[in-house]
């Protein structure tokens, strides 16, 4: 089985593997770690690898110097895991994480989180993942159990597993991963099978419905192994009879890359490491053919013939990716006019110009047009996927611009769709209303850049955009959305600590806290949420624990709108002053002087801070707030003009 087959394959990984080894210097050793993890590997490339970026770090190697976070992850098992921990690892290197991996003795997930683990609880996880079996506590049923009896016995299975995650997310308020059940027993009845309530098969289907269910009421996310071991086929290193008798083992050792990498997206998602941007190119990618030369009329695309419709599907799943919230650009060599018309004349055109946040066709090189296009969009360029048939064009966007994610496709467009999806770069932990309206937003963007490139004044152009900031308390509708953006925002993020559900709640719920969500609309459209404040009581000071922006807002004055809300929502709670916090992350320096420009002072760091934090004061009432050309709308009021 080609496993991680959207990674290309090194030309000598071996070769590669025995240089690396004789680096000396350790930040070099892990660099070049991370860069081998890009690769398509097996179990034993995958070990080496890991032992590569181990030794680097026990000799010193901060994660830092390879553009590495940090994330803790706790893996909680049924089954031998052990196997399994490089390949997690490894896989994290691969999406920009440097995993520490921690477990507990086999089977004692209930003593490790309901009694006092003093090495769990020293680790401190950020992700605890409870990786169970079918065999583990199974539903003692005979055959003849009724529909009412099952659905007693699933349920209360899936109760303990509640009182679990919420032990886990109490204790270490930590983001909790279920792993769904794959079945390990034979069907008794063939296809009768799910007509049987308490046959084999049906427990396990019904298990794993019932904690999906739960998952989603809980805030808990899915390892959905079940899902992946249908699309692999039974005996494909998932639920193999023979490892289970042998090691009790799950999980094969042929199958622990592919394994380590369903564990570490979505550690980069909950770490705010997912990618955002499906940037796309043309001719052979959204259709066959050279439109240039062929025409519209020539190219291939749509019904009628294997080729469009396989080009078809393409469009049709980078559509629904769009509907999803994940940004639409294009980046090709091409005449700009020839490319759009395509997409305003062709009958079978899935995506509309609508759809791209970003169309960028010229006769420049694509590393020079992607810059451009993380520009224009106001992410950074880690957060691009870049979809393009030419296997060149792969190569050298992997050595100019390595921070992109490139994947391999393969030779026939009809699986491009499939490869793009296995890879997982859009891995999310949420999914709201925003998030579906995000494309529309950025599009909106784009209108709002070309009339700042037709107005005379910047002043004018403010005023012009009619924009009004909607500042609400965090309540239940927002929660998702607020932690979705506090864990994932990077860049105008001033501390860029990340959070929970349950820590956001509580914090919204204490009276001398503050927990913000403020959304921006202007004569273009909704932006949506964009950016969040949560500030906890320090003495007379109200602190600013988190405050973090979208970037597609920058620019418009809406950091002193925000200060403007903030004030009063301080001042209301009997505050005399603010105190704002800056950590440097390695990815925020575009907000190092945040505070100094909106008039906070220096002062001195609060006992127990971070060493490299840096602390400024805003006493409320001694200087005037910043001007802005915002309306501010809050709870209580209507809106009130700058």
């Amino acid at each position: 089985m080609d496993q991680l087959a959207w990674l290309p394959a090194h030309p000598d990984l071996g070769a590669a593997l025995s240089a690396a080894r004789a680096e000396d210097n350790p930040a070099t050793l892990l660099a070049s770690a991370a860069r081998l993890a890009g690769f398509r590997r097996d179990f034993s490339a995958t070990a080496r690898i890991d032992r590569l970026a181990q030794r680097a770090i026990a000799e010193g190697a901060a994660p830092a110097s390879a553009g590495l976070a940090p994330y803790r992850v706790a893996v909680l098992a049924s089954h031998t895991v052990d196997h399994l921990l490089p390949a997690m690892r490894v896989a994290g290197l691969s999406r920009r994480l440097a995993l520490a991996v921690h477990t507990t003795a086999y089977g004692q997930y209930r003593q490790a989180l309901l009694g006092e683990d003093a090495a769990l609880a020293a680790f401190a996880p950020q992700m605890v993942l409870l990786a169970l079996d079918a065999r583990d506590a199974p539903l003692e049923l005979p055959l003849t159990a009724s529909e009412e009896a099952v659905e007693t016995a699933v349920a209360a299975r899936v109760e303990e597993l509640r009182r679990l995650w919420r032990r886990a997310r109490s204790r270490f308020a930590a983001q909790v991963v279920q792993q769904t059940l794959v079945p390990m027993d034979p069907p008794l009845f063939g296809s009768f099978e799910a007509l049987v309530p308490a046959s084999p098969w049906s427990l396990v289907e019904r298990l794993n419905a019932a904690l999906r269910r739960a998952a989603r009421e809980e805030g808990v996310l899915l390892l959905d192994l079940a899902w992946e071991a249908a699309r692999l086929g039974q005996g494909q290193g998932l639920g193999d009879a023979v490892r289970w008798h042998q090691a009790k083992q799950l999980v094969s050792h042929a199958l622990a890359p592919l394994y380590g990498d369903l564990v570490a997206r979505i550690a980069a998602a909950a770490a705010g490491q997912a990618k955002k941007c499906l940037v796309l190119d043309l001719d052979n990618t959204l259709w066959g053919g050279v439109i240039g030369d062929d025409g519209i009329a020539g190219i291939k695309l749509g019904q009628g013939s294997p080729t469009g419709e396989a080009f078809l599907s393409v469009q049709r799943y980078a559509a629904a990716l769009g509907q999803r919230g994940v940004i639409l650009a294009v980046c090709s060599k091409n005449d700009l006019a020839v490319a759009e018309a395509a997409f305003a004349d062709h009958p079978e055109m899935a995506l509309k110009r609508g759809d791209i946040a970003c169309f960028v066709a010229n006769w420049q090189d694509k590393a020079s047009n992607l810059r451009q296009i993380a520009q224009r969009l106001n992410i950074g360029i880690d957060s691009l996927v870049f979809l393009d048939d030419n296997p060149a064009e792969r190569d050298i966007i992997r050595r100019e611009l390595p921070e992109v994610a490139v994947p391999e496709l393969p030779e026939d467009a009809a699986d491009y769709a499939a490869c793009l999806a296995g890879a997982g770069y859009f891995e999310t932990i949420a999914f709201t209303a925003d998030d579906a309206a995000r494309g529309r937003a950025y599009a909106a963007g784009e209108e709002r850049r070309a009339a700042l490139e037709e107005a005379t004044d910047m002043a004018g152009y403010l005023q012009s955009l009619a924009m009004v900031l909607q500042a609400q308390e965090v309540g239940p509708a927002e929660l998702p959305r607020t932690v979705q953006l506090v864990n994932k925002t990077n860049q105008f993020n001033l501390t860029t600590r990340r959070t929970t559900e349950a820590a956001v709640e509580a914090l919204a719920a204490d009276p001398r806290s503050l927990a913000l969500s403020l959304r921006l609309r202007d004569k273009f459209g909704d932006n949506g949420l964009i950016a969040v404040i949560l500030a906890k009581p320090a003495g007379d000071a109200l602190r600013i624990d988190t405050w973090l922006m979208s970037c597609r807002v920058l620019g418009r004055q809406v950091e002193e709108a925000t200060l403007a809300v903030l004030a009063e929502a301080a001042a209301e709670r009997g505050y005399h002053e603010l105190v704002g916090e800056y950590i440097p992350s390695g990815r925020n320096g575009m907000v190092e002087a945040h505070y100094p420009r909106l008039g906070f002072e220096p002062c001195d760091p609060p006992p127990g801070a971070a060493p490299e934090a840096r602390f400024w004061r805003y006493r409320l009432g001694a200087v005037p707030l910043p001007s802005h050309a915002i309306a501010i709308q809050t709870q209580r009021e209507q809106v009130l003009t700058p």
